[in-house]
């Protein structure tokens, strides 16, 4: 145990940010760089060595918490990596990215504020590749088996790290001219800064992974023909069919879905645009929607100069402390405020869209709205609530519905999907095609980022099974697992 008298003598710390006036004006990520070491060993000597560790199972990767948390107490930075990385591939994207529900199941926080789990992660894996504890871990010798993974998001990249350490030659196959899928497209760089992916892919070129961007399987690259080069096949390609809003005025330009703006800003932090095509800069900006996505939306129309940030949220807001419904060790419903909120905006809940309204020229003007409420368990408009916005940017963030069904890929391989829509697969995360597997959102619906490692981890041993009929990878879920919940 780390320090029996931590959680006493210590409260919960975090890390700190650049004030808004500054990083507004850059895209940064937002914490002061440092910030975090000065503090982080009294934050790890809060941990409280339960004798049943409930963070292990709000954590879907199981990752080893007590155990690198005394690790980081003690300043023994080598052995806390080596415990983070015996199960997360990617400790420095869970780090800045999860939600974090091994907090909202961390037993202290039954009556304190919990562990700041996510902080020590992300001090352990950056200490790590600062004093140079993060190598290529190059297979022994070769299987002689090949993997095609399809997607290079989160559950991509984890499946084939797992393989390829597992002795197989594995390729990546991206339709987006670079690796990271949502990674590198889908978040800001002011939440992740996109030199922490590069050199984890690195690190998979040099332990023997191959990389083919700027190919899209089912249309550059029929799917039939990739089961003829390669020996088993793991799909990663996530989901990525977003929810519309059929609405009038849906049409008019300037209504976009998040991920055709949100992509835009980060090429132009990697240099292959001077100013965004999709810029907010003198607009009234709406977002639609009240998820990290939106709040994604929020910070990237503030960074470019907008007039006014406005999002909105169907759901009634949610409140600041757990509901009874929503007991710990579950991940709570409770009102976040992101650093994209902190920075300025309206946020206005319980509203929906009625339409949209725009100018001769077919641009996007007004959007109208009305509050909304439950009534017999179904959300109905109030009378007399309609109202209108100024809204010259509007952004769709309402979630995803699937995998993408129009690029042939599911029609060419042959795959079933399930009642929901996604890829149906069995408990080795095999689909229907023999040597055809499935891991992450494609399989299991939008979800976060540390579901999609695990997801990636586990799909691999069922690869590795089916390759060589046994496997020695671990398994930390199983298809049908979700989060804790009453």
């Amino acid at each position: 145990m780390a320090d029996p008298k931590g959680f006493l003598n210590h409260g919960r710390e975090v890390a700190t940010s650049r004030p808004v006036t500054e990083r507004v004006q850059d895209w940064n990520e937002v914490y002061v760089p440092g910030s975090l070491l000065p503090i982080i060993s009294k934050q790890a000597s809060r941990c409280m060595d339960c004798g049943i560790p409930f963070c292990h199972n709000g954590c879907p990767l199981g990752n080893l918490i007590p155990e690198w948390n005394d690790y980081a107490y003690r300043e023994d930075w080598s052995a806390a990596s080596e415990r983070l990385h015996a199960t997360n591939n990617f400790p420095e994207f869970t780090g800045r990215l999860c939600p974090a529900p091994c907090e909202s199941a961390c037993v202290l926080g039954i009556n304190q504020p919990p562990v700041t789990i996510k902080n020590v992660e992300v001090s352990i894996i950056d200490k790590a590749w600062e004093s140079g504890d993060v190598a290529p871990r190059i297979p022994e010798r070769l299987s002689g088996k090949t993997v095609a993974v399809i997607g290079s998001g989160p559950a991509g990249l984890a499946a084939a790290q797992q393989l390829t350490r597992a002795g197989h030659t594995v390729a990546v196959y991206e339709r987006a001219d670079r690796v990271g899928g949502l990674l590198r497209y889908g978040i800001p760089e002011f939440k992740m800064e996109k030199r922490h992916i590069n050199r984890r892919i690195e690190q998979m070129r040099a332990e023997g992974t191959r990389f083919r961007t700027g190919v899209e399987i089912g249309r550059d690259l029929k799917a039939t023909d990739l089961r003829k080069r390669y020996d088993a096949v793991v799909i990663a390609a996530g989901s990525t069919t977003a929810r519309d809003l059929p609405v009038p005025g849906r049409e008019l330009k300037g209504v976009y879905q998040a991920m055709e703006y949100l992509p835009l800003s980060n090429k132009v932090q990697e240099g292959d645009y001077v100013t965004s095509p999709i810029s907010a800069e003198g607009k009234h900006v709406v977002v639609i929607g009240g998820g990290d996505t939106g709040a994604d939306c929020v910070g990237t129309a503030h960074r470019q100069g907008a007039a006014s940030v406005t999002q909105l949220e169907i759901m009634p807001r949610p409140g600041e402390e757990r509901n009874a419904n929503q007991p710990w060790p579950t991940f709570p419903m409770l009102y976040k405020v992101t650093s994209a909120h902190e920075e300025g905006g309206e946020r206005v809940y319980s509203v929906s869209t009625t339409h949209f309204e725009g100018d001769e020229d077919g641009n996007v003007q007004w959007l109208h709205l009305t509050e909304v409420e439950f009534i017999e368990g179904r959300l109905t408009p109030k009378a007399g609530t309609e109202r209108r916005i100024p809204a010259q940017l509007v952004t769709l963030a309402m979630g995803f519905t699937g995998p993408d069904k129009d690029n042939g890929l599911i029609e060419q391989f042959g795959l079933e999907l399930d009642e929901r829509g996604n890829i149906a697969r069995d408990a080795d995360f095999r689909t229907n095609v023999p040597g055809v597997f499935v891991a992450g959102d494609a399989g299991r619906g939008q979800s976060l980022i540390v579901w999609a490692i695990a997801e990636g981890r586990s799909a691999a041993r069922g690869a590795d099974r089916f390759l060589t009929g046994a496997s020695e990878l671990p398994a930390p879920i199983r298809p049908t697992d979700r989060s804790l919940a009453v």
